[in-house]
């Protein structure tokens, strides 16, 4: 009788262990793509642009966006090292603005060797937009207005002074014949809240990049007055100029992309490294990149590593020349 007893009890032992692996199995395959940013800006976008790609190719795997917005990327950058947040199937998202971040100390005592850089997807441009009803038709218009009255004009951008869009808006500023300190600015958490701020009229201008305004321009809500790149952007944006054809030598491109914790296990890094390779050079993916506004870039693992490592050093020496940093 008390071996029948045990033998019920190690049967049911049994099929409540099958039952808990049974729920966990969804969890394990599931993909997190963090945020480091409210929803709308360019980070958003980049982990859109991975969901749609895994879709595409069939992927049955559940995907979770995770916002974890605050200090530029700050918050999510603590999360994943700290090891709060991330695991073997979370990915971050980060921008040329996160390099900016990191460069300027933003990040408190961080460094470049923190986290696992995983891959780089794409080029974004930095650009100047205004609302479809603003006054001004083109970069001239609005730089001169700024130039004769800098208290009438109120720009919208991501971080305070340093951050990449206050650095565009700097770079211009000297270049239209007035300095960085006179233009006025209000510091917002992200591309999102820069266009809900330009909607809602609180600034007039914001300086943000492309991939953000793909959405507003297909709905004609925005009027981008330049992009930031060497050349006019193919796609939807082909028909705007660049800083440079109307007399302003601004040129800013911004790699978007992915790291993860430094806690995650070498073969899950690995893991993502060879997905990344196999993704980047499909076709497929080449058009998702293309809807999201960005333009061709592909690197991973060490090499992404170094390229990042060299990108942060040269940032640091930029912004020490700039006063920005010690």
């Amino acid at each position: 009788m008390k071996a029948d007893r045990s033998h019920r009890r190690q049967r049911w032992y049994r099929f409540l262990a099958a039952c808990v692996l049974a729920c966990a199995m969804p969890c394990a395959l599931a993909t997190e793509c963090i945020v480091p940013a409210k929803p709308g800006g360019g980070m958003d976008a980049s982990c859109k642009l991975l969901r749609r790609a895994m879709q595409e190719e069939g992927s049955k795997e559940a995907f979770k966006l995770a916002y974890l917005p605050g200090g530029i990327g700050a918050v999510a950058w603590s999360s994943v090292v700290s090891q709060r947040r991330g695991g073997p199937d979370t990915l971050v998202a980060f921008s040329g603005g996160s390099l900016l971040s990191l460069a300027q100390g933003k990040y408190g005592r961080a460094d470049v060797g923190d986290v696992r850089w995983v891959a780089g997807i794409g080029i974004d441009h930095g650009m100047i937009a205004v609302r479809s009803d603003a006054p001004w038709r083109n970069l001239k218009q609005l730089l001169e207005t700024i130039r004769k009255d800098p208290a009438a004009v109120t720009v919208g951008l991501s971080g305070t002074v340093g951050s990449q869009d206050w650095l565009k808006m700097a770079l211009l500023a000297q270049q239209a014949g007035f300095t960085p300190k006179q233009f006025r600015f209000v510091a917002l958490e992200g591309g999102g809240d820069s266009f809900a701020a330009l909607q809602a009229g609180h600034v007039q201008v914001i300086s943000g990049d492309t991939s953000e305004a793909a959405y507003f321009i297909a709905e004609g809500k925005v009027r981008i007055l330049a992009v930031l790149s060497e050349q006019r952007l193919p796609g939807p944006l082909q028909a705007i100029p660049t800083a440079r054809e109307q007399g302003y030598d601004v040129v800013w491109p911004i790699i978007r992309g992915f790291y993860m914790s430094p806690h995650a296990p070498e073969a899950d890094y690995r893991r993502w490294v060879r997905y990344f390779d196999r993704a980047l050079a499909d076709p497929a993916f080449d058009r998702q990149r293309s809807i999201g506004g960005l333009q061709p870039f592909a690197m991973t693992g060490k090499p992404l590593s170094d390229y990042i490592a060299q990108t942060v050093a040269r940032y640091r020496r930029q912004s020490q020349e700039l006063g920005l940093v010690r």
